[in-house]
Formats: C-alpha cells, structure tokens, sequence
C-alpha cells in the first residue's frame, strides 16, 4: 500500500477502534448485568464480532492478501451488521438510560431503548435487503439548448459504484447487464468503484461485464476504491477489458457527423496525481474543442463545482450512494447530512450535474428508499436553459 493509504487506513481505523470501544463499553454495562457469565460474556461477544474480524480485515488491506467470496460473505459481511447494530444500540441505550434516571432506574430504561432498537434494526436490515434488489431503470431527459440536432436522442447509460467482487451475486449482476444493454445506448459510461477492495476483484467485473458494448464504446474512470485497492495494479487489468480507460483525459467522439467530448476526472482519494488515479482537472480538459458539448465522468460531485466554473455541460457522478437510506421526495438522504449535495439533479451556471445513487451497494446489501439504478440519459437539443428531466417522474435533488 501507498503511504498515504497506509495513513488514511490507519486513521480510520483508530477512529472506529475507540468509536466501537465506547459502544461495548456502553452495551457492557447495560447487558452485563442479566446475562449469564457477565462481563465473560459481553467480552466473548465483542472479542468475535469486532475484534478478530478487525484484525483480519487489517492485516489483509496491509499485506495485500486476498479475500475471497466465503470470507466476505460470512466474516466481514456480519462484522458491519454487528458494528450497526451495536452502534445503534448505544445510542438507544444511552437515551434510555437518561429517561430511566427520571424513576431512579436508568439501567431498565436503556435495556428497553436498546432492545427496541435492535429489533428496529433486524426488520430494517431485512427490508434493506429486499430494496438492495430492486434494480430499476431511470429515464432521465438532459435539455441543451445549444446541441446540435443531429446528437438530439443521443443515449448514454450510467453505471456506478458496481462494487464488484467473488461476493457478489452473479444472478444481480447479469440483470444490470441486461437492463444496460436493453436500453440500447451509444455510449455506456462506468463512472468509478467497479471494484470493492482488491486488484484481483477485476476478474470478477470481467466475467460479468466484458460482454457490455455500445457503438460508441464503453468508458470507464476511477473511483475512491479503485484508488484504495490499488488503482495502478486495477488500471492495468482495466486495460485488458475490451473498455477504454479514462483518467485526466478526453475523447472527441462523432455521431450523425456531430460531435461531442466525453471526459473523466481523477477521484480525491488519489491526491493531484494521476498515476495514483488523482484530480487534475486542467489536463482532462487541456485541447477540448470550444464549439463541442463536454460530458465529463466524475466519481465524485464535490469536484462539480470547478468543473461547472470551466463550462462543463453534464457531469455524471456517483459515489454517495445516497447515503443507501434517503427520502427522494424529501429531498432527504443519509449522505446530505454530511455532503453539500448527495443526491439527483443539479444545475448552476448552465452546467448540469446528475449523483447517481448507485447501480449496486457497499458493505452490507442494505437500501432504504434509494434502490439502485441503471440511468439512460437521452440528450434533447432545446429548451429556455439547460436542465435535467425525468422522464417516468420528478427528479430528486438534495
């Protein structure tokens, strides 16, 4: 690993440590007291379900070594279902025990909070679960008053944070092929995280992927986990898809004798370097046509802005995943608590920016109110000002 990767591993990992010791802690003294053997117990529970997973996942992300569909599935998987859930039950736990201190028995009131919320839990996992399998198609309509009409129906579908590995389910994956393919495009872009922590993961995007095509090609930039896995080890197994890689780069692309540039950026996670899959905005758009409509392909929307800034038409990103809990019609999502925007359409400056709430999941197959997406955008030459339309209902924006 790079040492920036080490560092930021190994800061997060001395967050989540003393995050997760407060939780036992907490869970400890509410539990230790009405279970059988106790403290042993309470100590047995976090030493399986945090501790030693932990380790493992630090030693593998260290030494490189591989995890395979089995590991994941039955290892990491319920290791971020336990840490939810006793982060959860902390909080619940702790609010209990404040309310109980009002009849002199905190320690009821946070067992019962506690309890409660571990039920909430369990039911939510499961209908999460049910969500995280309910793959739709989007129609959305991008209206550019200035294009030219013979790219008027132009169709681009949008891929995303994939998060592809052994663990995934190949039965999920051929319906994303399907529905992509089904809706017929030009272009398909794949716009970062196709893999979910390793090099080796791209065996695995391959064998459900390497069939996808349009007649304008498929194009692929790099996302945060392609940077955290390794993205010069990934970018050269990219290579050898039958995919173009884009990172800091342009193509100038022709259909109907009109042309159009499609871009990408670099992603954060990889600083200002492009070798390291970094953001270096200047050279993707260095020699791009004036007088031609620019799609650029940015994991990340935080880097909207500076792209809106040099005259950008659509950008399509990903990465939030809406925060894989969200309330559409609220405007409402788990990523808007800590992201300026986490989710759907944006405009500013005649620029458009479409997040993209994410073609699969990450960690545990877990959604709520944001199902994933296959996104078919058609460009449309016309309209007062540039603009994101749905065409199968309103677009949310958060």
């Amino acid at each position: 690993m790079r040492r920036s990767a080490i560092r930021q591993l190994t800061a997060f990992i001395a967050v989540l440590t003393l995050v997760l010791t407060t939780c036992w802690v907490v869970v400890g003294l509410l539990v230790a007291p009405i279970v059988p053997g106790g403290w042993r117990t309470v100590l047995a529970a976090a030493l399986l379900l945090t501790v030693l997973p932990l380790a493992l996942f630090v030693r593998q992300r260290t030494s490189g070594a591989y995890a395979g569909r089995w590991e994941r599935l039955l290892l990491f998987r319920p290791f971020w279902y336990a840490q939810l859930a006793i982060i959860l039950c902390t909080l619940a736990g702790a609010a209990g025990a404040v309310a109980g201190l009002v009849v002199g028995r905190p320690g009821d009131g946070g067992r019962v909070l506690a309890g409660a919320m571990l039920l909430v839990f369990a039911l939510a996992s499961v209908w999460g679960y049910v969500d995280a399998r309910r793959l739709r198609l989007r129609r959305v309509d991008a209206m550019l008053p200035d294009l030219s009409p013979a790219l008027d129906g132009l169709r681009v579908v949008q891929l995303t944070d994939l998060h592809v590995g052994p663990h995934t389910s190949r039965r999920y994956l051929r319906r994303v092929l399907e529905l992509a393919q089904a809706a017929q495009p030009q272009l398909i872009v794949v716009t970062g995280d196709l893999v979910d922590d390793f090099p080796d993961d791209v065996a695995c995007y391959a064998r459900a992927f390497g069939t996808l095509a349009a007649p304008l090609g498929v194009y692929v930039s790099v996302g945060n986990h392609e940077v955290y896995s390794g993205w010069p080890a990934v970018r050269e197994r990219l290579r050898a898809l039958p995919v173009t890689v884009l990172v800091n780069e342009h193509r100038v692309l022709e259909w109907n004798g009109a042309r159009i540039t499609l871009a990408a950026t670099g992603d954060p996670a990889g600083g200002h370097h492009s070798a390291s899959g970094g953001v270096d905005v200047n050279a993707m758009l260095a020699g791009v046509p004036a007088d031609v409509p620019v799609i650029v392909m940015a994991h990340n929307p935080a880097l909207w802005p500076a792209l809106a800034r040099c005259g950008v038409a659509i950008t399509l990103s990903g990465h939030t995943h809406w925060g894989q809990f969200a309330v559409p019609r609220r405007g409402w999502s788990l990523a808007g608590v800590f992201l300026e925007r986490a989710m759907g359409a944006h405009g500013e400056n005649g620029s458009l920016l479409w997040i993209h709430p994410g073609t699969n999941y990450w960690g545990i197959p877990f959604r709520l109110g944001t199902p994933p997406e296959v996104l078919e955008l058609t460009l449309r030459a016309g309209g007062h000002a540039p603009s994101l339309r749905g065409t199968d209902g309103p677009l949310p924006s958060g």
